[in-house]
């Protein structure tokens, strides 16, 4: 599929599902992509895995080292080294438990990551959309596309499996 109608696409589900969100990715970044799952675990339990910041290097094989400077609340920064690069973010938006967002950098990429959570029967349909803009995506437009699907699909599918154990095993 187009990065660009996967833009699409999330961005007119954003509108109608929560017409209050401030944080959207840049539809014409040179990269974006997005993925979305559902996972059999109420959106509680999605929540306080995908929100525990501190934690993700034991369920996220690619997040090597995490450090959270404050609470999970719009403004407080964050750096961590994921899939081998050491990132300064900082988070834009927190809506518990649908929704969080937030800004990064890191060699010559500015990123903006946007996850989404809604209730679907039992489970939770997860949502995740990212965009990576600056120099590097621009001149290497399909290695990063590539990096960045792969990251979220992987991203994602460790939130699953974490998620669900967690709700099998509370």
């Amino acid at each position: 599929m187009d990065a660009g109608l996967c833009a699409s696409v999330y961005t007119e589900y954003t509108e109608i599902t929560m017409p209050h969100a401030h944080v959207m990715v840049n539809p014409e970044a040179p990269a974006i992509a997005e993925s979305d799952a559902l996972i059999e675990a109420p959106i509680e339990t999605v929540w306080e895995v995908l929100s525990d910041f501190r934690n993700w290097p034991a369920w996220n094989k690619s997040v090597l080292k995490m450090r959270l400077d404050g609470p999970v609340s719009v403004g407080t920064t964050f750096e961590w080294i994921g899939d081998g690069w050491k990132i300064a973010s900082r988070i834009e938006e927190v809506d518990p438990p649908k929704r969080i967002a937030w800004s990064g950098a890191t060699l010559g990429i500015r990123a903006t990551h946007v996850w989404d959570l809604a209730e679907e029967g039992r489970g939770t349909r997860v949502q995740t959309v990212e965009a990576f803009e600056g120099l590097v995506p621009k001149l290497l437009r399909g290695f990063t596309r590539k990096k960045l699907a792969g990251s979220l699909n992987q991203g994602l599918a460790a939130l699953k499996a974490e998620a669900e154990s967690r709700a099998k095993h509370p």
